[in-house]
């Protein structure tokens, strides 16, 4: 991957292009809400999406605030879990009965549905809108572009992945974020010898053991080591980087570092973040997205001065930068193949999301929108602190790439959680791990 000046790069996968984001920022100048007449549309635009708490508040103020806007198109926008949504969309598709716009991630996910003739081409209307074309970075929009076309616009903010914590906790029992990674062993055995469960985490939704793969291997292997499988090398899934990975996060499972219910806990439900706010837990590694459950759910132990936050710590003798950043870039809408009036639901794109409106609102909740000339807004918020942790965070990426389970292509992101899972219950060692992957790489 390019360094942070280059900002993205883009990698061959099954048989197209997937993104690989090297992300520098989040911010520029200029952006407003573009205008059209709606005079020839008359119909409903449903939408799948996925967004939960203050979130999903934000969403559904905007879908109000563009159907009264545009009487003669009417948004109806339906929210689903996290982990049902994916294979409920899987099976409309499959079906040809998506939503009109759905809910994504970009990357290898998308293009299956791109491959499939499942998705709209929005290139020729994004282009002959500058005003909507200028709205975004274009950097991010490189998660929905494939062969040079795109199929889908930034509908939320960036997401890095990182590791939060509740300050009380650290200063009574004297701890600092650690910075490297027997600084963190330090950290989880001080709180497990308080009785604290060191790490909350839902196993139970397979996807966030990801983070602990995905970190490890980059702070080991550098992000090198994720390329070779990416571009499909032979046996790319047995180097030292994935072994090694597996290793530490299996001695983590043995030290107790998750408690003794990580496998039931779910994320859908936010148990893992609630662990954390009700001072259970000390620790969490999850998607930035989680700032605004805590605080839909425990904006006290935002205001309290309790919750802080820190990158994933740097392995001693390894190749990756500290500086490196796991997540997804942006999450996208996207048109079916199927909708039944394409303009009206690139009419709900271009005036329903991430309009000024919109925009504040998330920032309102802590997160940051890939929209340009926000810096202001950023700066001045409540939660600005918190922001502009995430636009540094960005800022200095050495490498920002997006999550397995969204570059990879479907069979093998269902792959690498199973394989993953197996890991962290110890029904499966690391080396076994690595054979069961290989057999994905000529898929």
């Amino acid at each position: 991957m390019q360094a942070k000046v280059s900002r993205r790069t883009f990698l061959e996968i099954a048989g197209g292009t997937a993104l690989a984001t090297s992300l520098v920022g989040c911010f520029g100048v200029g952006g407003s809400t573009t205008t059209t007449s709606s005079s020839s549309s008359t119909g409903t635009v449903t939408i799948w999406d996925i967004r939960t708490g203050n979130e999903q508040a934000v969403v559904k103020k905007a879908a109000a605030a563009f159907n009264a806007k545009y009487p003669k198109i009417h948004a109806n926008v339906t929210y689903l879990s996290n982990d049902p949504y994916k294979q409920k969309l899987q099976v409309a598709m499959g079906a040809h009965n998506p939503p009109d716009i759905f809910f994504g991630w970009g990357g290898g996910v998308l293009k299956s549905y791109i491959d499939a003739n499942d998705v709209y081409d929005l290139t020729a209307d994004f282009n002959g809108d500058a005003t909507w074309k200028n709205r975004f970075l274009p950097s991010v929009l490189a998660g929905a572009t494939f062969n040079g076309k795109l199929y889908g616009t930034p509908n939320a903010g960036m997401q890095p992945e990182l590791i939060f914590y509740n300050k009380d906790i650290f200063k009574k029992y004297h701890l600092n974020a650690p910075q490297t990674w027997s600084e963190f062993l330090h950290v989880i055995t001080t709180l497990k010898n308080q009785g604290i469960i060191p790490l909350a985490l839902a196993g139970a939704s397979q996807w966030p053991y990801l983070m602990y793969i995905e970190y490890l291997v980059d702070r080991i292997g550098g992000p090198d080591a994720f390329n070779a499988v990416l571009s499909k090398q032979a046996n790319a899934w047995s180097q030292d980087a994935f072994i090694k990975a597996n290793t530490l996060i299996q001695d983590l499972v043995t030290m107790g570092a998750f408690g003794s219910s990580f496998a039931s806990t779910t994320t859908d439900t936010n148990q893992d973040v609630a662990l954390l706010y009700t001072e259970k837990a000390g620790m969490l590694l999850q998607g930035n997205w989680n700032f605004s459950t805590i605080q839909s759910n425990n904006p006290d132990f935002i205001t309290s001065g309790k919750l802080g936050w820190f990158p994933f710590p740097q392995v001693e003798g390894g190749k990756g930068n500290p500086t490196d950043v796991y997540g997804n870039p942006c999450n996208f809408y996207s048109i079916s193949s199927t909708a039944k009036s394409k303009q009206d639901a690139v009419s709900y794109l271009k005036n329903g999301v991430l309009t000024d409106e919109m925009v504040k609102g998330f920032i309102s909740v802590g997160d940051v929108p890939p929209v340009q000339g926000i810096e202001s807004q950023l700066a001045s918020s409540a939660n600005g602190e918190w922001l502009q942790y995430n636009y540094n965070m960005a800022k200095n990426a050495t490498n920002f790439q997006l999550s397995y389970d969204q570059i990879l292509a479907p069979s093998a992101a269902q792959a690498v959680l199973t394989n993953l899972s197996q890991i962290f219950l110890k029904q499966i060692t690391p080396k076994q791990f690595s054979d069961n992957m290989n057999k994905t790489l000529g898929a």
